[in-house]
């Protein structure tokens, strides 16, 4: 997901609003950007704000006539934050568009919000495959996890890795990823040997990393969302040497 593409995703969709009724009578779009701007997934919504940033003053922040107007809020990747901010903006600031969402339980949080105001979602980074189907008024600008996941799982196959064991975080992106992978994977010719789900708060690799050592596949693909904590130097020595086939660590989930 580049700058450009976050931002031209703002920008688009306020155009469209303004022929959805609402933005017609007024003299400007009012976008809610919700995104985590601390905490452990800050880097998603700090990359996110300069690409929206970026954008505007590199295209102006005018379309069809109409000043496109952004609010920031920070929740933090915490969904009922999520949910608080998103009511807010459409209530008090009366938001046309509420866009950003760097984790799918934040995206999905506000999806109920948007159904009910018939306010536009635009899911900027959060990857799971069922959140577009969570509100009629949901569209997404960045990618869908197995759109990295099924490449992986054919590359793999392709370059003569058999066996393969999946390490994800036990939440909706981890388990999205890892259904996309093995159904690929398995189409393939390979074999998933194990399916091994960890924990999001868990510093401790080592015993899941062992598992998948023993094993022993050709691969581990792994998928962990961005700003958690990687497995150390010593935790991956003493899973052995068994080789990776890839890390889906999605910039935002």
């Amino acid at each position: 997901m580049s700058l450009r593409t976050t931002g031209l995703g703002v920008t688009s969709l306020a155009f469209a609003t303004l022929f959805a009724g609402g933005a017609l009578a007024q003299d400007s779009v009012k976008i809610g950007l919700i995104l985590p701007m601390t905490g452990p997934q800050a880097s998603t919504g700090k990359q996110i704000d300069a690409g929206v940033k970026l954008y505007m003053q590199q295209h102006g922040a005018t379309v069809a006539g109409k000043k496109i107007e952004v609010i920031l809020k920070d929740d933090g990747a915490v969904p009922d934050n999520t949910k608080r901010l998103a009511q807010e903006l459409i209530v008090n600031d009366k938001v046309n568009v509420i866009a950003g969402f760097g984790v799918t339980p934040a995206a999905m949080a506000a999806a109920p919000l948007a159904t009910q105001s018939k306010s536009v979602e635009l899911v900027m980074a959060a990857g799971t495959s069922a959140i577009t189907e969570a509100s009629p008024y949901i569209t997404r600008t960045s990618f869908t996890l197995a759109q990295s996941t099924v490449p992986m799982a054919q590359w793999a196959a392709k370059n003569g890795i058999k066996k393969v064991v999946t390490m994800v975080s036990d939440y909706a992106p981890g388990i999205d990823a890892e259904n996309s992978f093995k159904d690929a994977f398995t189409k393939a010719g390979g074999e998933v040997l194990q399916t091994v789900r960890f924990p999001l708060a868990n510093p401790d690799f080592s015993p899941f990393l062992q598992r998948a050592a023993d094993a022993k596949p050709d691969a581990i693909f792994v998928f962990l969302p961005s700003g958690r904590a990687a497995p150390s130097s010593s935790s991956s020595s003493s899973a052995g040497s068994t080789r990776p086939a890839s890390s889906s660590s999605a910039r935002a989930t």
